[in-house]
């Protein structure tokens, strides 16, 4: 398998907002991410942003309004816009999943799941981690290794 492009991670996800401008702002203000490109269309509409959390990235983008005939160039929608429906749920390691999850509240995420540590056994992994809305409804998974194979991270 070859490298990825330099700067790139080998798998991204790409997210669809109604008012992506708002969400670049919440993601970057609460959850830490990082604007790194931001490319807007008429009346501020955010045509591709890439946002980075370390090594990792998310594209943000403004929802498209399907056309006469049915169809959007890219068909993706919010969850809000879905009736909450949600089809994928975002990890993001951090390094202090309670820290994290303290200031995401304080920034307005809607804390779903609150810090817990879940230990999957000595010979695997023990994880501190918390689920965060949105406010568009996209659900984000925080966690933080705390051992692995039974010794502490």
């Amino acid at each position: 398998m070859k490298k990825a492009p330099d700067g790139w991670p080998r798998i991204s996800s790409s997210l669809f907002y109604d008012d992506a401008a708002t969400a670049i702002d919440f993601l970057c203000r609460a959850f830490g991410f990082e604007v790194r490109l931001k490319v807007e269309g008429e009346a501020g509409r955010i045509e591709h942003s890439e946002l980075a959390f370390g090594e990792g990235l998310v594209m943000v983008s403004t929802a498209q309004k399907p056309t006469k005939d049915g169809r959007a160039s890219s068909p993706g929608r919010s969850p809000r816009s879905a009736g909450g429906v949600n089809t994928q749920t975002l990890c993001v390691f951090v390094d202090d999943a309670d820290a994290h999850c303290e200031h995401a509240r304080k920034s307005g995420a809607k804390i779903v799941d609150e810090p817990t540590t879940s230990d999957y056994g000595e010979d695997y992994w023990s994880d501190r981690s918390y689920r965060a809305e949105d406010p568009e409804g996209h659900q984000w998974w925080f966690m933080q290794r705390v051992a692995t194979r039974g010794k502490p991270a």
